[in-house]
C-alpha cells in the first residue's frame, strides 16, 4: 500500500462533511464517548458504500437517475432535520448538556446520515482505482477500502478529542454555546443545499 494512497485519503478524511460536523455536534452536547459512538456510526456507513461499490450497484447509481435523485434528496431532507434540530436545540442535537442520547441512536444517526449520500459508492469507484495495479481485483479494492474507512474513523476521533478538550470551556458560555448552535445548524443545511445540487 502506498505512503500517496494513506496520504491523500487522510486529507480526504480530514476535509469537514456531515461525518465530521455530526461527530463535532456530538461530542459537544454528550461529551467524548458520544463522539466515539457517533464516529462508529460513520465508519459503519462507509463500510457500507464500500461494499455498495465492490458489488456494482455504484454504477446501478451512476445510471439511474431515478434512484440517485430519489436517495439523494431523502438525504438533503434528513440534513435539513438535522439543522432544524440543531438550531432549536432539540433531543440528540442539543449542544447544551442534556439528557444523554443511546448508544444505539448515536450509532444510528451517524448510519443514516452517511448512508443517504449517494455520492460515497461513487467516490470509491472513482478513488481507489487511481491507487490499483491493472491487474489487482476487488480484494486489494476492498483492502483499499478498509484502510480508508479506518483512517475515516481514527481522523473522526481526533476531532472528537479536540472538540472534548475544550467542551467545558465552551459549555459554560451561552453566548459561545449560541453561536455553535447556530454555526453547526448552518452546516447541517449547507451541506443539504450542497448535495441536493450534486449531479451523478
Amino acid at each position: 500500500m502506498s505512503p500517496e494512497f494513506l496520504f491523500t485519503a487522510f486529507i480526504v478524511c480530514l476535509v469537514p462533511g456531515i461525518g465530521v460536523v455530526y461527530t463535532l455536534s456530538s461530542t459537544l452536547g454528550q461529551g467524548f464517548r458520544a463522539g466515539l459512538w457517533a464516529s462508529l456510526g460513520c465508519t459503519i456507513a462507509t463500510l457500507v458504500h464500500l461494499a455498495v461499490a465492490l458489488g456494482g450497484l455504484a454504477a446501478v447509481l451512476h445510471t439511474s437517475a431515478l434512484l440517485f435523485q430519489t436517495i439523494k434528496y431523502a438525504g438533503v431532507a434528513y440534513l435539513l432535520y438535522m439543522a432544524w434540530g440543531t438550531l432549536k436545540g432539540t433531543g440528540g442535537l442539543a449542544l447544551e448538556a442534556a439528557a444523554p442520547q443511546s448508544v444505539a441512536q448515536l450509532v444510528w444517526r451517524g448510519i443514516v446520515l452517511n448512508l443517504l449520500n449517494p455520492k460515497l459508492p461513487l467516490f470509491f469507484v472513482a478513488f481507489l482505482p487511481q491507487f490499483m495495479a491493472v491487474n489487482d481485483g476487488p480484494f486489494v479494492m476492498a483492502e483499499l477500502g478498509v484502510v480508508f474507512a479506518v483512517l475515516t474513523f481514527l481522523t473522526f476521533l481526533g476531532y472528537t478529542a479536540l472538540a472534548a478538550s475544550g467542551r467545558q470551556a465552551i459549555l459554560s458560555r451561552p453566548a459561545v454555546m449560541a453561536w455553535m448552535r447556530r454555526a453547526f445548524a448552518a452546516s447541517f443545511a449547507a451541506l443539504g443545499v450542497r448535495l441536493a445540487f450534486e449531479r451523478a
